[in-house]
């Protein structure tokens, strides 16, 4: 494989850790030492290649190269980006919630308990061996692991950091599973004090003599909950034999109670939408519903069932009697969008057997770039409930593009169709407004030239023939 080395991330007894890439781009992690000095470096690539857990850092091969003049070994192991425990208890000021604690000592113990029930010893558990990634935290580092047979390590000597070790261990007697045990309980008090269990001992001589041979336990973080300190109570024993394993441990109170919680958070409600079933819960009426037809408009059903049953069904529900509406938007325009209904008969033909329908074309207005305007649900759900039988045959067949577009076409077409014929209903209520005008209009003129006859003929008792003919035509036009 072809990899670049990169930066440095960590450094080890045994070993330095840098990022590297691959040809194409993906991170990893390199452990890297010369060959010459690589015997416990091959020892931990040799467990490594033995394990699959996802509580321990993957383990992806390794190769040996010249580097510098330098023939190098290097094992390659998964990259995590959280870095190590004891950078996240520095990062959250110093110690962590109980609630973390309680996440973080599962994921270790699952740990734990695929290397025991597979003869492994880590002997080195400790905030620094432990990575955190996007799925929790890992297992890292198994240079100072053993492997035990019969539950006897191959080798007689012993490892570790000296304040996470034992008391066993600190002796010289043995360095087992319960080992293991006892630094978990001295990170548990990592992570609550950001510490290591024995602050005041700097040197690791006194350490070891204090923690072999003194019979002092570290002391328990006063923060810590009363089962916190009981499961604390569980790991370190002085006693080895009286310690918990990984398996009962994972079943103690302190981490069932990580059950409960995710239980507890999994049946919590939390609405994505005013559609969802704890919105509705929250104001339906306690009294049961008596009509069954009304059972789908309820908040029993999901969004997607209420919506197909307003579309599709007869029986349209009683909008005006239901009083538990919540109002969740008021649109004061006046000029809403309209729906307008455009009646038109299609028979089908008796010979083939098919009933006589009538279809029912709606002209829906939408948003459009002019004006904003939109659709009155609850006028177009009043509507003869042929129309929802037509959706649902639109709904249920497969359309292509071409026909849903002649279908739009349709709909803009009769909608023209009708602007036009609200346009000539216009003009004809206009001429309508206009002639009665006119006629008063002649009329009015008609009286003014009768008058000025009957005035050229003020010194004749008797008008004459011609005035009284002129006077008669006056009256007619002005019947008209």
């Amino acid at each position: 494989m072809e990899w670049i080395r990169g930066p440095i991330i960590g450094r080890g007894s045994s070993a330095t850790v840098y990022a590297a890439t691959t040809s194409a781009g993906d991170m990893f992690a390199v452990k890297s030492t010369e060959l010459s000095s690589s015997k416990f470096l091959q020892q931990e690539q040799k467990f490594h290649s033995q394990l699959n857990c996802p509580r321990i850092v993957q383990y992806l091969g390794y190769d040996i190269k010249i580097e510098s003049n330098k023939l190098m070994f290097n094992i390659f192991m998964e990259y995590l980006s959280g870095g190590t425990l004891s950078d996240v208890i520095k990062k959250q000021g110093g110690s962590l919630d109980e609630s973390l604690i309680r996440v973080y000592t599962t994921q270790i113990l699952q740990g734990l308990e695929y290397l025991h029930s597979n003869n492994f010893v880590h002997c080195d558990i400790k905030g620094q061996n432990i990575l955190l990634g996007k799925d929790g935290v890992k297992i890292a580092d198994l240079g100072c692991a053993t492997l035990l047979d019969d539950g006897v390590a191959a080798t007689s000597a012993f490892s570790g950091t000296p304040v996470f070790m034992a008391p066993e261990v600190a002796r010289g007697e043995e360095q087992g599973f319960p080992a293991d045990i006892w630094a978990l309980g001295c990170t548990i008090i990592e992570m609550a004090t950001g510490s290591n269990p024995w602050p005041e001992l700097n040197d690791p001589v006194s350490a070891i003599h204090k923690i072999g041979f003194s019979g002092k336990l570290p002391e328990f973080p006063n923060k810590l909950s009363e089962n916190a300190k009981d499961f604390l109570s569980k790991c370190l024993k002085s006693n080895a034999k009286d310690r918990w394993t990984a398996k009962q441990l994972l079943d103690h109170q302190f981490l069932v109670e990580l059950s409960y919680e995710k239980v507890e958070n999994f049946n919590k409600n939390s609405p994505t939408s005013i559609l969802d079933l704890g919105f509705w819960d929250s104001v339906q009426v306690s009294e049961p519903c008596s009509n069954p037809i009304r059972s789908i408009y309820s908040s029993g059903h999901q969004a997607d069932v209420r919506i197909k049953g307003l579309i599709v069904s007869a029986v349209l529900p009683e909008w005006e009697d239901d009083e538990d509406w919540v109002t969740v938007r008021i649109n004061p325009t006046e000029n809403s969008a309209q729906v307008s209904q455009q009646s038109s008969d299609n028979s089908i033909d008796s010979d083939h057997g098919s009933p006589s329908i009538q279809m029912e074309l709606f002209d829906l207005t939408f948003l459009n770039e002019d004006s904003e305007s939109f659709t009155d649900i609850q006028d177009f759900l009043q509507q003869d409930s042929s129309a929802f039988e037509v959706i649902s045959n639109i709904q249920n067949s497969e359309r292509t593009y071409s026909e849903l577009s002649s279908v739009i076409v349709d709909v803009t077409v009769s909608k023209n169709l009708n602007l036009d014929r609200q346009m000539n209903e216009n003009i004809v209520l206009s001429v309508m407004n206009v002639v009665p005008a006119v006629h008063m209009h002649f009329t009015f003129i008609s009286l003014l030239f009768l008058q000025v006859q009957s005035s050229s003929c003020v010194t004749s008792i008797f008008p004459s023939k011609t005035s009284k003919v002129k006077i008669r035509i006056l009256l007619l036009l002005s019947c008209f």
